[in-house]
């Protein structure tokens, strides 16, 4: 009977570095021996070879160990009563510790950040808290009106005045209405312009610039006092003493009366008192009377008033009106007395 050829023996797994090595070829042959002896049984008819070698069944390679590990480092298998024992209290527990930690490493990294932005807000309140404590005050009772001073007034009646502005008092300084103040002081026509000043804590300081009158126009009512603009500053029946009396052509509104306001500005006050009447027909003609003499002066246009009315002054020393009939500075370069 024919022998069948042995069968080929099966691959053998590559060795890793945790598997163990082989044994010896003697010892594995020693091994394979055993068994044979053991059954001397007649295997005819099976087709099994007593003397091909038995089949070496490869064992499953360990997990390799992670360079540097201890055994205590090592994985092991989860238990799945531990992994069902870990419930929603840990999770919530570990998860809470995370952000924690979290805003802890946060807060030490804007420490200076949050240092500044509080810098900033102290200054911002602190002005702010300065300012409202300052309007405050300044709006309160603290600062109301107490006392009204008027100042700048020579020709009005100043007790007039604080009276009309007496409603002011008990106002704080800086609710007065101004608005108020000029319908009480419209009442007064000398008044050009006026200002008003607050000198905490209770003073109200009104300065008043009064309008120049420089005479008396005769109307039907007697005789109205103006001022250079034109503006009725006070009428009476008689004409006041001391004060020119105007006779223009064509009136307040008329260019003739216009130059001779300004003529009436320009002069010193030590030569307009001494004026008497001013006549004037048209802007280039004025003409002024002085004194009990009655000397006249013709000045001509208003151009040139100032050096016109240093040039009369000087006339003025060296010939009296006493002894003069006129003056004609209406060319100041050649003045003519006569």
């Amino acid at each position: 009977m024919r022998r069948p050829s042995p069968l080929p023996p099966p691959p053998v797994a590559s060795r890793t570095p945790a598997q163990p090595a082989a044994p010896p070829r003697r010892s594995r042959e020693r091994a394979e021996a055993a068994p044979a002896a053991a059954a001397p049984e007649d295997h005819a008819g099976t087709g099994v070879d007593e003397d091909a070698p038995a089949p070496v069944i490869p064992l499953a390679a360990p997990t390799p160990a992670a360079p540097g590990s201890s055994p205590a480092d090592r994985p092991e298998a989860a238990d799945p009563a531990d992994a069902a024992d870990v419930g929603f209290r840990e999770v919530w527990k570990a998860a809470h510790a995370r952000r924690k930690a979290l805003r802890a490493e946060i807060r030490r990294f804007t420490a200076r950040q949050r240092r500044r932005r509080m810098m900033w807000v102290g200054a911002a309140a602190s002005v702010l808290l300065l300012a409202l404590g300052t309007l405050g005050a300044a709006y309160s009772p603290l600062f109301a009106v107490e006392e009204i001073t008027v100042t700048g007034a020579q020709q009005l009646d100043v007790a007039a005045v604080e009276t009309a502005l007496a409603g002011q008092l008990g106002t704080p300084l800086p609710l007065v209405d101004e608005s108020e103040v000029k319908a009480e002081l419209v009442a007064f026509p000398l008044i050009e312009t006026y200002a008003l000043e607050a000198r905490p804590p209770h003073e109200l300081v009104v300065r008043i610039v009064e309008r120049t009158p420089i005479g008396l126009v005769e109307t039907r009512a007697g005789y109205t006092l103006v001022d250079a603009a034109g503006v009725a500053l006070s009428t009476s029946a008689e004409p006041s003493p001391g004060t020119p009396v105007l006779s223009i052509t064509g009136g307040v509104d008329s260019d003739a009366f216009t130059a001779a306001g300004q003529v009436m500005r320009s002069l010193p006050e030590e030569l307009r008192v001494q004026v008497t009447a001013v006549s004037a027909t048209t802007p280039d003609d004025v003409t002024l009377s002085l004194g009990e003499s009655n000397a006249q002066v013709v000045w001509g246009s208003a151009e040139e008033s100032a050096t016109k009315a240093l040039v009369l002054a000087r006339a003025m020393i060296s010939r009296p009106p006493a002894g003069v009939i006129s003056y004609d500075v209406s060319s100041p370069d050649a003045i003519v007395i006569r």
